[in-house]
């Protein structure tokens, strides 16, 4: 992943010279080495590093839509194999359901899923609500970014442009007229989601470039890629995207989650300690975010916020979040009502 991140933290950079930013002074603010940025074997390149990079260009660029325009003008030869993967598809719908499946390798923020409908197809993004809450700021120039690149990847791949009949944000409440432009959609709906709905009729729109037998060997080659992502992934980090994605289902015991990993209870609290992270720990992360996402919401009571986060009293809650942030959840949901 270390890979894809640099080279789109290149493209960045590429893109940031577009618009007359400087790049030495946006390296040196971001913490970045440019000289090891480019570097072919060096994988001295953090998450925090490109995040700095991403909202010090933003500032730089004086552009509140900086994500959204770089995706617009960013080419599939950013992502390396897995853009080759997708210009040599057979069809839109075949390239789309590709870059879902593969998204993961590309970003941390967040995953993608096809839909398909008897009239439609839509394609989903579907954040990661740790990063969202973290860095909510950096994930919307990064949802707007992969919304328009989703869109515009395909430009020049088949005979006409993709519109969307439907675009659904959580955000984009201020100049919708740019959305409108760049997603080529006149309706922009406010959404707890974000996706994109298309006619059906472009699922089985051929594209140009279709390579078939190298395709095969593509897919043969991302594939492996994405075996190995999934084999170096950091136990804690799969553990934490687990109970993110099933938390509606409460917190599972230790037991459970080592069960689901294929591993024992006492090796997997071994290998947490090796990381430096005890599993009481994750789960206490975890509860906190969601917390911070609920309540910031105003959707929920405080009270069911609670049960949703499987405390079985509300004084349980009212100490745990007093202890994560300082104040109670009834001030913090105040502050943001």
């Amino acid at each position: 992943m270390q890979d894809y991140q640099k080279r789109l933290a290149l493209s960045l950079l590429a893109y940031a010279v577009q618009k007359n930013i400087n790049v030495e002074q946006l390296c040196e603010r971001s913490g970045v080495d440019i000289k090891t940025l480019r570097s072919e074997t060096s994988t001295d390149f953090s998450t925090q590093q490109f995040s700095a990079l991403w909202l010090v260009a933003t500032e730089l660029s004086r552009d509140p839509f900086f994500g959204l325009h770089f995706g617009e003008s960013l080419q599939l030869t950013a992502l390396g194999v897995v853009g080759e993967l997708l210009r040599h598809s057979r069809t839109i719908g075949e390239a789309l359901t590709h870059a879902a499946g593969f998204g993961h390798l590309v970003t941390d923020m967040m995953t993608m899923e096809m839909e398909r409908a008897e009239q439609s197809f839509t394609l989903r993004f579907i954040p990661d609500h740790d990063r969202q809450i973290a860095y909510p700021e950096l994930f919307r120039q990064v949802m707007d970014f992969f919304m328009a690149f989703a869109l515009h990847e395909v430009d020049g791949l088949i005979l006409r442009k993709m519109n969307p009949s439907v675009v659904k944000m959580a955000h984009g409440q201020t100049k919708l007229y740019e959305y409108q432009r760049v997603l080529r959609c006149p309706i922009i709906q406010r959404s707890d989601t974000y996706s994109m709905e298309f006619a059906s009729d472009y699922w089985d729109e051929p594209i140009l470039t279709a390579d078939y037998e190298l395709q095969r060997v593509l897919l043969r080659k991302v594939s492996t890629l994405n075996d190995a992502f999934a084999n170096t992934q950091v136990l804690s980090e799969r553990i934490n995207r687990y109970l993110l994605a099933n938390a509606y289902m409460g917190v599972p015991t230790l037991d459970a989650i080592a069960a689901n990993l294929n591993v024992s209870s006492r090796s997997l609290q071994r290998k947490l300690q090796e990381e430096g992270v005890t599993y009481q720990q994750l789960t206490d992360s975890m509860r906190k975010s969601l917390a911070l996402h609920y309540l910031k919401s105003g959707n929920y009571p405080v009270k069911e916020v609670s049960y949703i986060l499987g405390y079985n009293e509300l004084s349980a809650f009212n100490r745990a979040f007093r202890r994560w942030t300082g104040t109670t959840p009834a001030s913090y949901q105040k502050k943001y009502s």
